[in-house]
């Protein structure tokens, strides 16, 4: 019997919860306000959030816009800082020296190769990410993209954030049940329960409540307990590809108030994995992700605290929490009336900060294309599978690439290289790329989830050299010149203007930014 899809049931919090619950709620708020639809969430009240910090893609932004959050109350309850890229230091060779960025500019012109064969037909020593973008320097002076001045949302580079999300996930609760009418519940759940067809028809939870709905949003993480356990939807490993399968996290303080607040994420190279080290206001984030088949925990732990050391930090009383983790996802997302959002779908490794922008990019296209009665759930689900099946395999494909483009001769960095463990995808790609510089028909032309300006910057950031084939053309040359020329003149006004994260973020604190 073909129903029309009146309630939405997420079963799980966090952030995956909580920003499907947001922007789905946003975009249906008349239909909520009708009555027209119903949206549950359902979460257990004894998950531990992990609290070391998170990074996101600048889409965050957008989507904080348009749900109506205000920027200022975001930063101050969220303990968030401004993040403009990622920096990759010691990724090159055993010494540890040497870094590369990928930052966040936008960088339109580059799309189509022609700033990078620019570059490489003048054999410049200054790095990539220097010539083409303003966010390189911005990102050495840990430095804001914005002023106080500046209106929520409104900047002069373009950024993301690095954020606690335990606190995230309580802020956009607080949202989604005071202003977007989310219905929320405490337990945990107890049983799923499906019709004749196999569609899940109800969940029943340990206090006894039973709810019922047409779309189930699953947001049990890495348990998955409506896509896995009860519709039976497999995972795919691919730890074939990606090796790393333990995280070491903690908790660093700043040596004093006034301590700067990196403008990017750091991640930094180890013998078997590498280290992250994200900025927020009261103190940092750090974290060992590692393969346990190439070092002991013992050494990583070493590693870690070594790290925390060299860079500044007092190891006394630190809590360091081990997480272990599968690399892959299901071999389908949406499955009958049950889509998986966050890591019920799947976990990577969080080097290029792909977690949340999936999460986005999931919840985005569930409210784009909510299936407006049971009969179409399986063109909406196919869809679905077909967008994410391909988004996630690109992901594999962008993380692979920073370790095989490494020099480092350890046996887990070696054995990155191997070419049985490289997908057969980046393989054609990088065969292209010989002679030819990663412009936009090497992807999609939409939603692609990474650009050919970012496999750019970590190629050319790296020691991977294309080879150009032919001379480039004089009025190409002179243009890109021209932007050169002008993108150094930006980045002077803005080096002078800018204030460092951490004055931006006081100001904040006390004054706030203007509302757009």
């Amino acid at each position: 019997m073909t129903k029309v899809i009146k309630s939405i049931v997420i079963v799980g919090g966090g952030s995956a919860g909580w920003i499907t619950a947001s922007i789905l709620a946003s975009r249906y708020k008349a239909r909520i306000k009708t009555n027209e639809l119903n949206i549950t969430l359902c979460e257990s009240p004894n998950i531990p959030t992990i609290g070391v910090g998170e990074g996101t893609w600048p889409t965050m932004a957008s989507t904080l816009r348009e749900i109506g959050v205000s920027e200022t109350e975001f930063l101050r309850e969220c303990d968030a800082t401004f993040k403009q890229g990622s920096k990759f230091v010691g990724w090159d060779n055993d010494q540890g020296k040497g870094f590369y960025y990928h930052p966040f500019d936008d960088l339109k012109h580059s799309v189509d190769g022609v700033y990078a064969d620019y570059w490489l037909n003048n054999e410049t020593s200054v790095p990539f990410s220097k010539v083409y973008s303003i966010q390189h320097e911005l990102c050495e002076g840990a430095l804001a993209p914005k002023t106080i001045s500046d209106a929520e949302y409104q900047s002069s580079a373009n950024y993301g954030y690095h954020l606690d999300a335990g606190l995230f996930s309580k802020f956009l609760h607080q949202h989604c049940v005071s202003k977007l009418g989310v219905n929320h519940l405490f337990a945990e759940v107890n049983q799923v329960n499906k019709d004749g067809e196999g569609n899940i028809s109800s969940v029943t939870f340990d206090n006894g409540n039973i709810v019922e709905g047409d779309l189930f949003i699953d947001c049990t993480g890495f348990k998955s307990l409506l896509l896995g356990d009860a519709l039976g939807v497999s995972f795919k490993p691919v730890n074939d590809v990606l090796f790393a399968d333990t995280a070491l996290a903690t908790q660093v303080n700043y040596s004093d108030d006034e301590h700067p607040i990196a403008s990017c994420t750091k991640s930094t190279a180890q013998d078997a994995g590498w280290i992250w080290d994200i900025g927020l206001p009261t103190r940092r984030g750090v974290g060992h992700v590692f393969s346990s088949k190439h070092t002991t925990k013992e050494k990583a732990h070493a590693d870690l605290l070594e790290y925390i050391k060299n860079t500044g930090g007092s190891t006394e009383n630190l809590n360091v929490r081990e997480i272990a983790f599968s690399v892959g996802h299901r071999e389908k997302f949406w499955h009958k009336n049950c889509v998986a959002v966050g890591m019920s779908a799947g976990f990577l490794e969080p080097l290029e900060a792909s977690a949340l922008v999936l999460i986005e990019l999931s919840a985005m296209m569930i409210a784009e294309q909510l299936p407006a009665t049971s009969n179409v759930m399986d063109i909406a689900a196919q869809r679905f599978n077909d967008k994410f099946t391909y988004r996630w395999g690109r992901a594999i494909d962008f993380l692979k690439l920073h370790y095989i483009l490494s020099h480092r001769t350890t046996p887990f960095w070696q054995d990155n290289k191997k070419v049985e463990s490289v997908p057969q995808r980046l393989q054609n790609l990088m065969e292209l790329w010989k002679n030819k510089v990663p412009n936009g028909h090497d992807f999609e032309a939409t939603g692609e989830l990474f650009q050919a300006t970012s496999y750019q910057f970590v190629l050319y950031g790296s020691r991977f050299r294309t080879q150009p084939l032919f001379t480039l053309e004089p009025f190409i040359g002179d243009y890109v010149q021209n932007r050169i020329e002008n993108t150094r003149q930006v980045e002077q006004q803005l080096v002078n203007k800018l204030p460092t994260n951490r004055e931006l973020l006081n100001k904040v604190y006390k004054y706030g930014f203007s509302k757009i």
